[in-house]
């Protein structure tokens, strides 16, 4: 009969089932519906059901070819004793030919049943495309099955193309799908943001208050003024994390330190682009040296300069790493240790239902996973989305924190023992909950 057979092993697949699933008949199948059918049983009876299913298209006239069926059973079995990642599945299921590439340029295909409405539209019509093309002889899935390098490079520029060529109706595929994509991202990381401030205000409500002192703010902002008006390290720095220029920042004291201190935390600009660059030669405020901060990294194999570095590391800093910290440093007050080891530590220590409660600290976790959580390095069966604690690398948090207490020094939040202020007490919380409202 034509449908999934239950055998004292386990579920067999049939020939007809499988055309069931695609939705076309035995003589019509693709790989990629082979691939897909076989996918969705246990790997044990996945490989039971091979030479079944092959016999079935055989007897339609449809055999597909030896490679397909060797590659299928690898990596059944590579299934079925765990060894196999999610890129090697997902590997094999692109090899078929007319499976889109998990990641085209800057758009990244999620799993179907997390995909929008949009990106279900645009995921079959690439389907539909590669399967007239696969028709037409413009691909060769023997070859992507052995892993032929130019035939996937071929297979990737295929769907590039398609991807970047607008439609009947004028939309270009990668532009809504990237917009789509920005869309979410910008909603998770607000969703992420609403959390970590109302957690955060929950540890402020315990201190209670938490008084300015003046006479240290009027310190660091006129040392901070002196260093803004000189090229280079620190002041420039500072400028560029904010996003503004020098003649921009607030003339209001406190103003100026909250939004110096709030970009340390979320960086607003970026390394200085070419024209930056002359303009700021033009005005003679800055020596070539200066406006460096390391190599330029448009040259062969030259390392990030030290500005691009300096964002990326604190970018890297998700709200939990920055909750961990907070909690820390308000819960102890000025004194409190705040070297980028101790900081480190805290995250490592932090208990979030101790701080915050049990809900709040899981959505804030599950906001965190959804925004940066990479699924290529999974292994299937393994339970990869549990955050193992032997997992944490203790000083690679510690090397991304080393930029903060730099920045964290020169705002005079921290004192040259690296410990907390009373000005990082009042400051740096109100530059964190700053941080998480823009």
């Amino acid at each position: 009969m034509g449908r999934e057979r239950r055998t004292l092993r386990g579920v067999e697949l049939h020939a007809d089932r499988v055309a069931e699933i695609a939705h076309r008949p035995v003589a019509e199948l693709r790989r990629r519906d082979v691939a897909i059918a076989l996918l969705s049983i246990p790997a044990e009876d996945a490989v039971a059901s091979l030479p079944v299913i092959r016999r079935g298209l055989l007897a339609a006239g449809n055999p597909l070819s030896a490679p397909f069926w060797e590659s299928a059973e690898t990596i059944l079995q590579k299934i079925g004793s765990h060894d196999a990642t999610f890129g090697d599945v997902h590997g094999w299921l692109e090899a078929t030919g007319t499976e889109p590439t998990g990641i085209i340029g800057l758009h990244v295909w999620e799993e179907p049943s997390s995909r929008s409405p949009l990106q279900e539209e645009m995921h079959a019509r690439l389907v539909g495309y590669l399967e007239e093309r696969l028709a037409a002889g413009e691909i060769d899935p023997d070859r992507l099955a052995t892993g032929d390098t130019s035939a996937a490079q071929a297979y990737l520029a295929l769907q590039e193309r398609w991807m970047t060529t607008p439609l009947t109706d004028g939309r270009v595929p990668m532009t809504v799908l990237l917009d789509e994509q920005d869309e979410a991202f910008l909603a998770d990381w607000a969703a992420a943001d609403a959390e970590a401030r109302a957690a955060l205000q929950s540890v402020l409500d315990s201190v209670g208050s938490r008084p300015l002192p003046a006479a240290e703010l009027s310190t660091a902002t006129a040392r901070l003024r002196t260093d803004i008006a000189r090229p280079g390290w620190p002041g420039q720095m500072l400028v560029a994390f904010s996003g503004r220029t020098a003649d921009a920042l607030p003339a209001d004291d406190a103003e100026l330190w909250l939004t110096l201190a709030t970009s340390v935390a979320a960086p607003q600009g970026g390394p200085l682009s070419d024209e930056d660059r002359e303009f700021a030669r033009a005005m003679e405020w800055a020596e070539d040296e200066d406006l460096k901060f390391g190599d330029d990294p448009d040259e062969p194999g030259a390392e990030p300069d030290e500005l691009s570095a300096a964002i990326a590391a604190v970018s890297a800093l998700d709200h939990f790493d920055w909750l961990a910290v907070m909690s820390a440093l308000v819960g102890g007050g000025p004194g409190t240790p705040a070297s980028a080891a101790d900081l480190a530590r805290y995250v490592r220590d932090f208990d979030p239902d101790e701080v915050i409660g049990r809900s709040a600290a899981v959505a804030i976790e599950a906001e965190d996973e959804e925004i940066g959580y990479d699924a290529g390095d999974a292994e299937l069966g393994a339970s990869e989305f549990e955050e193992d604690e032997d997992d944490f690398d203790e000083l690679s948090v510690e090397g991304l924190f080393l930029h903060v207490t730099a920045m964290w020094s020169v705002l005079g939040a921290i004192d040259s023992d690296d410990r907390l202020t009373p000005l990082g007490w009042w400051g740096l919380p109100e530059a964190m909950r700053r941080a998480w409202a823009e």
